[in-house]
């Protein structure tokens, strides 16, 4: 009998002796997103408003196409400062339809405006980040595989939920699981990965969920 051949490894050792995933190993624009800005807490009312907005304008689309157009979208939106934004009328609506540094969906277009205003109602009772942050779970997972990194979760189910109760849209467990992922509430980066660990909200070795 033979060995079984090892299980190739999902990371990447960069030139700079790091261990990445192959998603964020290549494109310097990935990359250089990896290593500053995805899993690191964002606390702030507009910081979480926009990437709810981007996650929700990916749905269907990659990562990397919001990625590029970001610039172009903070442009668009006003920075995403949800007081502008909930005041935009129906000529802000063509302007953005029109834009072509954007993605033009009218659905999500209109799902911005709708969830900025929510975001501005939903002040007097805590605020979006605070509400966002109430769903951090006990434990996060630690993936060793991209097969086992979950696309949702019983929180992120219930941050769905409770935030369409709040007049919020385009917020389903994906989407929201995603924005979780993104702005540390957990962290879903694989175990070995020089990022691992590195958010300050959770330990590297956090065991896995369940």
């Amino acid at each position: 009998m033979t060995d079984a051949a090892p299980t190739p490894s999902p990371l990447v050792l960069g030139d700079d002796g790091l261990a990445r995933p192959a998603w964020a190993a290549v494109d310097p624009l990935l990359r250089e997103y990896y290593d500053t800005e995805w899993g690191m807490p964002v606390r702030d009312e507009r910081g979480v408003f926009e990437r709810l907005s981007l996650e929700a304008f990916q749905s269907g689309l990659s990562w990397a196409t919001i990625l590029r157009k970001r610039p172009a979208f903070r442009e668009a939106f006003d920075d995403f400062d949800p007081d502008t934004v909930a005041r935009y009328d129906e000529d802000d609506v063509a302007r953005l339809l029109g834009d072509a540094g954007i993605v033009r969906n009218r659905a999500k277009v209109l799902a911005t405006i709708t969830n900025a205003r929510a975001t501005v109602a939903l002040r007097d009772r805590g605020g979006l980040a605070d509400l966002v942050w109430s769903f951090r779970p006990a434990t996060t997972p630690a993936p060793v595989s991209f097969a086992e990194i979950p696309t949702t979760s019983p929180e992120s189910t219930a941050l769905a939920k409770a935030l369409r109760a709040e007049g919020f849209v385009f917020v389903g467990p994906t989407t929201m699981f995603a924005l979780m992922e993104a702005i540390g509430i957990v962290d879903t980066h694989l175990l070995g990965s020089h990022r691992r660990g590195t958010s300050g909200v959770w330990p590297a070795d956090e065991p896995v969920v369940g």
